[in-house]
Formats: C-alpha cells, sequence, structure tokens
C-alpha cells in the first residue's frame, strides 16, 4: 500500500504547514477498506450553505449546547473549506469530504424561531377535558390492577428482567381495543396503514436523528456479523427506512402512513414516579408518519398541525385530562424543528404523564435517507418529514384505567372504546383466574457433607 503512505506523508506536510486544523488521517486505513469504494454511494447532501455560514455559527453553537449534542460546528466549517482547496489531490479530497460528513451528521437540525423564547418550561397550549374528583383516594393502575388479576409486573426476574410486563384478561383486551379504535379512525383520517419490520439497521436509526452507539444510546443490538442489526424504537423508523430513495410528485404529497409495532428501548430510570408500566423496555404502540413537499415550508407546517389535531380527537373522547405544550429548544433532539407534547393526567400517581409527541422534522431525515420529490419545475428537492405518536399503549392504558377507577376497585370502560369490546361496560376482578403463589429462591439450611 505504498501509495496510501505516500499520501499520508502528504497529508501531514499540509498538517505541519497548517493547512488541516483537524488532525492526522489515517488515509491507509481507509483507503484498504471498502469505504473508498463506497464513498459517492454514502455521500449524504447536507445543507452546507447553512452549516458553514459563519453568520450562523454562535446560533448553532447554542443549538447544540442546548439540544445536548456532540457535534463541533466549528471542526464543520474547517474541514468544509479545506475540501475546496483546489491543491487536493483526488484521494485527499475524498478522506476530507468523508470526515467532514461524519462531523456534520452530528448538528443537529435548525429549530422553530418562536421556541427560542421558551427558557427551560414549555408553553401549555391548552387543557382538554376536566381533571376527576374523587371520592376515595386513587390508586396506581398496577395496585389495584393486582389485586383485580389483570396485570403483573413483579417476580419477572426469572426470564424478561425488569421494567416488563404481563396484560391478562380484561387489561389484555382493553389494550387491543385501543388499537383498533386508534387504527380505525386513522384509517378514516386519510392514513394509509403499514405492518413493519422491528430489526433495522443501524444506519437506517440514526438517519432518523437516534444515536446507536455512544454510552447512553436507549437502541438495544444484535449480535450481527455482516451488518449492525438493532431493535427498532418506534414504527417512525421503519416507515422512513421502507421510503429510502424514493423520489414522489408533487402530486403525491402528503402522504400520511400508520403503523402498528413493538417498541424496543433501553432506558433506565429510578424515579418512583416511573414505576409500574410507565418505563419500560418494550412495548406496543400506533404511529403516525408523514411526507410533505416544501415548495413553502407551510406544507410540513400544516401536517403538523393535522396530527396534532388527530391526536386530540383520538384522546378526547377517552375522557381522561391532558394538556397540549409546545415544546422548548432543550427537548427537542436531534431531529425535530419545533415539537408539540400532550401529557395525560395520571391520578394514581398524581401527576402529569407524556402520552405522546409530535415533530415537525422538515428536511433533517430525508437529507440522510434521500427521500425526494420532483416539483413542478421537474427538480429534485427534498421532501421533509412529520412523525407523531397516536397511541403509546402502556401510558395510554395507565391514564384511562387510573381516571376511570371507581372505589369497589373495578374500571369504568369509557363509551368510546365499547363497540371495540363487544360492549363490555367495566373491567372487574377475573373469574376465570389460576391461583399463583410467588416465593423467594429458598436456601438449603442442613449441613452440608
Amino acid at each position: 500500500m505504498a501509495g496510501g503512505s505516500a499520501l499520508s506523508l502528504l497529508v501531514r506536510s499540509r498538517l505541519l504547514k497548517g493547512k488541516c486544523p483537524v488532525g492526522l488521517f489515517t488515509l491507509n486505513k481507509f483507503f484498504s477498506s471498502s469505504d473508498w469504494k463506497r464513498n459517492s454511494e454514502n455521500k449524504i447532501e447536507l445543507d452546507y450553505d447553512y452549516l458553514c455560514d459563519p453568520s450562523n455559527t454562535s446560533k448553532i453553537e447554542e443549538m447544540i449546547h442546548q439540544r445536548k449534542g456532540v457535534g463541533d460546528i466549528r471542526k464543520v466549517i474547517q474541514l468544509y473549506q479545506l475540501s475546496k482547496d483546489s491543491s487536493l489531490n483526488k484521494l485527499e479530497k475524498l478522506q476530507i469530504e468523508k470526515e467532514l460528513q461524519e462531523e456534520a451528521l452530528h448538528i443537529p437540525n435548525q429549530a422553530s424561531p418562536h421556541v427560542w423564547n421558551y427558557g427551560e418550561e414549555p408553553k401549555v397550549l391548552e387543557n382538554i377535558n376536566q381533571k376527576p374528583e374523587f371520592t376515595f383516594k386513587p390508586k396506581e393502575l398496577h395496585e389495584f390492577g393486582e389485586t383485580l388479576g389483570i396485570i403483573r409486573t413483579k417476580n419477572l426476574g426469572n426470564f424478561s428482567g425488569p421494567r416488563s410486563y404481563y396484560f391478562q384478561g380484561g387489561l389484555a383486551k382493553l389494550e387491543q381495543a385501543l388499537i383498533k379504535y386508534t387504527v380505525s379512525n386513522l384509517i378514516s383520517c386519510g392514513f394509509t396503514l403499514l405492518s413493519v419490520p422491528d430489526l433495522l439497521y443501524s444506519e437506517i436509526i440514526e438517519s432518523c436523528g437516534m444515536d446507536t452507539k455512544g454510552p447512553r444510546t436507549q437502541v438495544y443490538h444484535l449480535a450481527n456479523q455482516e451488518k449492525d442489526v438493532c431493535l427498532s424504537g418506534t414504527a417512525e423508523m421503519a416507515i422512513a427506512g421502507y421510503l429510502k430513495n424514493k423520489v414522489f410528485t408533487a402530486q403525491e404529497l402528503p402522504l400520511k402512513f400508520a403503523a402498528v409495532s413493538r417498541c424496543y428501548r433501553a432506558e433506565t430510570s429510578s424515579l418512583k414516579e416511573e414505576r409500574g408500566i410507565y418505563r419500560v423496555h418494550n412495548f406496543g404502540k400506533v404511529e403516525m408518519f408523514g411526507v410533505t413537499a416544501a415548495e413553502t415550508g407551510q406544507e410540513s407546517k400544516e401536517l403538523y398541525n393535522f396530527f396534532v389535531n388527530t391526536q386530540k380527537k383520538l384522546f378526547q373522547p377517552l375522557e381522561f385530562h391532558f394538556q397540549v405544550l409546545d415544546m422548548p429548544l432543550h427537548e427537542l433532539g436531534a431531529p425535530a424543528f419545533c415539537k408539540t407534547d400532550l401529557e395525560a393526567w395520571m391520578p394514581g400517581r398524581n401527576m402529569y404523564g407524556e402520552i405522546s409527541s409530535t415533530s415537525n422534522c422538515t428536511d433533517f431525515q430525508s437529507r440522510r435517507l434521500n427521500i425526494r420529490y420532483r416539483d413542478q419545475q421537474q427538480r429534485d428537492r427534498f421532501v421533509h418529514t412529520v412523525n407523531g405518536t397516536a397511541c403509546a399503549l402502556p401510558r395510554m392504558l395507565l391514564s384511562i384505567c387510573e381516571t376511570h377507577q371507581r372505589q369497589d376497585g373495578t374500571i369504568a370502560i369509557p363509551g368510546a372504546l365499547q363497540p371495540f369490546l363487544g360492549g363490555l361496560t367495566h373491567i372487574g376482578k377475573r373469574k376465570d383466574d389460576f391461583k399463583m403463589k410467588y416465593i423467594k429462591q429458598q436456601q438449603y439450611t442442613g449441613k452440608l457433607v
């Protein structure tokens, strides 16, 4: 690999002359791998005009800090300027462009101007339904649910570990009814239903804006010698991957998709308020995903508002109290331009808990996944993407069951869900339950010989 050694020396000489401020490149490793061959195929068209405009640098740095990112915009600018050096040969240019892209991918999306004024707290936009009033002290779902024999969250360490659960009888039926209720409403609103895989390559997950490799990642990895396969954290990622490299006509947009899937997240929490099924490692969810044109920027805003209104129309008939929040900058994560959360009142916990979120990701995901549309002038442009939770099952069940619990320990079923349960009006104690008694592992106390 004599050519690679010569190139390394050439780049080293540039470093010594101060022309390359970012560190030595391991060109031998780069050119001996398949990266060189795939470089042009993997090239992502990022918005370097925005990223490398000096008037944006300070704001981008503040945005990275607020959103707890790891990007370095000044390093991006340095690499971008170096990539324009006309004295670079082809191989040097490829390597610099590769490092430039890797650094630029760490920079979060732009943020809507209005969220910069919120500080640390979200803005409450709306309160929907009244808080329930009780003549008794309301309990948490896992408390009265265990008495009814409809949930199990304890003594699971031998076969599934912590933050797992089993639903039984009426609660399992209520879970299925929620799925049917949600899907039927979404289909009536023009959504196309998809069935999606739970296994995805890490590159798809990262293209959606979720880190898969850091020490604080929430992603589960599967052993695979050829590719890094992960368990999906949300159907959003699978739908986005399904659309990778697609080119739509302007007339086909907007598109609205929905999917029911299991979601896997390696989350941890020691907070008392997050016990039970509030924060778990895998759960069912109905997800919404949309694609719009980007002629004026209003297209994705309109679909974003449509998603939020759809969530409100889904939740209001279920008769629990919830509030709509416009989230501040530090809550946006990497991909969102703006984000709205819906938080339900959970009486047993005496707290609000997030049950849903909608994000307008503009072209953050579409650039990374090369999803485009052809405009009226026959130019290929990047679409905008919008995603939102239609029903995160454990927390929806928490909200419904804790709101509609009765003093005798039973649960009243909201009228909107009764048609999906064959007219069932309440969940009572299971009569067909087989009895189980949990015992701790016994230690032999006799004499060992």
